[in-house]
């Protein structure tokens, strides 16, 4: 949020200066509230509902516009996280994911013979644990290591050092089990679309050594309709699908496996709101029924707070805070945390405008053999504390 905050302070001053028109196309009306002068609103093509930003936000006339309005999620820091955190934490035993001493480093190569010059350290030292049913969110700026951290955690780059332990859940006979799987950002390029949904939700069992047998379909067809799509979804093409019904379908081939964990990395982000709003009540109804855990990486404040128990701060590549939800957004501690629920924008924030900030992002580039210093942390509650900040 804070890299678009400063892009959206950018845009308006570009504006300003130069007397520009701009066309701002975007699902996100928390944006829209912070930099437009008119709104239209569209639907199946077609223009709904059009006038002046106010006029729009405090009076909408179309009952389009009204549904989408209701279904953008509010900021309110802290007061409207989830209510079962203290109980699913307290049924569980040992942590369905514990990340120890994670650190990730990409090599600089320079020169004619590519001789190593330093490295990125993307992930530093990053500590977790993640207990059953609970959902933790992770947030940061893009570059933040955010993302590196749940590759990392599946296997998707290769991590410099540390430990990742995951708990596996138990499987009917003849079922496959991987204790994590993935959810990715963009429904629209993670279905293969040459592939049916019996093909794509049968991708992970034959992975893992399965086949494809009676009981294999009868649990396609369960997760199906567990997730909100019909049985007969079968034998369909994922372009047959909205793109909320494709986010429906990646869900269920994530649950194929019988997973302890889910990874959903800004797996709400490119869904419209009223979308949005469906696939969070979802993906909450799953976990209370399945008791996954939850790593929920996102940038969008207001949908960590309706979804998330825990929060965990990424900033340059290290944890700078972690707590239960409702404390770290009502009483953020560190600087850059306060900083990201500065920048959440919202309908009831339109009239604040952001300034260009020109401090200059750390570099995560380090020399051949730099190793950070240990890491010293302020305790702030029973589970909530911040790494302490130097100067």
């Amino acid at each position: 949020v804070t890299v678009q905050a400063q892009i959206m302070a950018l845009l308006a001053e570009l504006k300003q200066e130069t007397g520009m028109s701009m066309i701002f196309i975007t699902h996100d009306i928390g944006l829209v509230a912070g930099i437009a002068d008119k709104i239209m609103v569209m639907q199946s093509g077609e223009a709904v509902e059009q006038g002046a930003l106010n006029q729009i936000l405090d009076d909408p006339r179309h009952p389009y516009t009204r549904h989408l309005l209701h279904a953008v999620p509010h900021f309110a820091s802290g007061s409207a996280t989830r209510r079962d955190a203290q109980r699913e934490k307290q049924t569980a035993t040992e942590p369905a994911l514990k990340v120890d001493g994670l650190v990730v480093r990409f090599p600089v190569k320079a020169g004619f013979f590519s001789r190593v010059t330093g490295a990125v350290h993307s992930v530093d030292g990053v500590d977790f644990e993640l207990m059953p049913g609970e959902t933790l969110a992770v947030v940061g700026e893009s570059g933040s290591g955010k993302s590196t951290t749940a590759r990392a955690i599946l296997g998707l780059v290769r991590s410099t050092r540390g430990t990742i332990s995951a708990s596996a859940r138990r499987a009917a006979a003849g079922q496959s089990a991987l204790p994590v799987q993935m959810v990715f950002q963009n429904p629209y390029g993670s279905l293969n679309p040459r592939l049916t949904v019996e093909s794509i939700l049968a991708e992970p069992v034959i992975a893992t050594g399965g086949r494809t047998t009676a009981e294999t379909r009868a649990k396609m067809a369960a997760l199906l309709k567990r997730v909100g799509l019909p049985e007969n979804s079968l034998q369909r093409y994922p372009h047959e699908f909205s793109g909320g019904q494709r986010q429906r379908l990646c869900i269920a081939r994530a649950l194929m496996l019988n997973p302890s964990v889910v990874v959903l990395d800004e797996a709400v982000s490119a869904l419209d709101v009223s979308v949005q709003a469906r696939v969070l009540e979802l993906l909450i109804e799953l976990q209370r029924e399945f008791g996954l855990a939850y790593l929920f990486i996102s940038h969008d404040m207001a949908v960590v707070e309706r979804i998330a128990h825990r929060i965990a701060v990424i900033y340059a590549g290290q944890i700078v805070e972690i707590g239960d939800a409702r404390s770290v957004l009502s009483e953020p501690k560190h600087s850059y945390t306060k900083q990201l629920i500065a920048a959440v924008p919202s309908i009831d924030r339109r009239h604040e405008r952001f300034e260009i900030d020109t401090r200059q992002v750390p570099s995560l580039v380090r020399p051949p053999g730099f190793e950070p210093g240990p890491a010293k942390w302020q305790q702030f509650g029973p589970d909530h504390r911040a790494r302490v900040e130097v100067g």
